[in-house]
């Protein structure tokens, strides 16, 4: 029971730091600005955002049961389905996903300010990259087609 509520003061108190962190941006009223404010502040988004949006989906919305294989090993045949190591994924996924495209909204609110870029990569990131990255993975892995007869 002790434990449950010292897991509720931590995601509480990395709120606050995110509340104090995005604070500072927006209250910062000079030109200069230390670049700790933003890695603090995304930091924590991703992670509150990770923890309970993420698993939201997770449970809800694609129902993922982690006993189920993957096709990569209930159909491997060393040529179009090889089990692959998760950090070879994310480089691949990264890569697609840090193209040019998102940089043009936040250039463009940029011209307003720290705090509006800040939140449109942020909010971006979280609601739509997050999100349409994790149920195209999902999707992918549940389909069970061959790829070449």
């Amino acid at each position: 029971m002790i434990k449950k509520y010292l897991k509720n003061i931590v995601w509480f108190l990395i709120a606050i730091l995110g509340a104090i962190a995005f604070s500072t941006i927006a209250l910062s009223r000079n030109e200069s600005i230390n670049a700790v404010w933003f890695i603090t502040a995304a930091i924590c988004v991703f992670m509150i955002a990770y923890r309970f949006y993420a698993s939201w989906i997770a449970a809800t919305v694609l129902v993922i049961d982690e006993h189920k294989k993957t096709p990569a090993l209930r159909l491997r045949n060393d040529k179009d389905f090889i089990p692959t190591n998760k950090w070879i994924v994310f480089g691949h996924h990264f890569a697609a996903i840090a193209g040019p495209g998102p940089l043009v909204g936040p250039t463009l609110a940029a011209q307003f300010g720290y705090l509006p870029g800040m939140l449109w990569i942020l909010i971006g990131a979280v609601l739509g990259g997050a999100v349409q990255d994790m149920t195209t993975l999902f999707f992918s892995m549940r389909r069970n087609l061959q790829l070449y007869p």
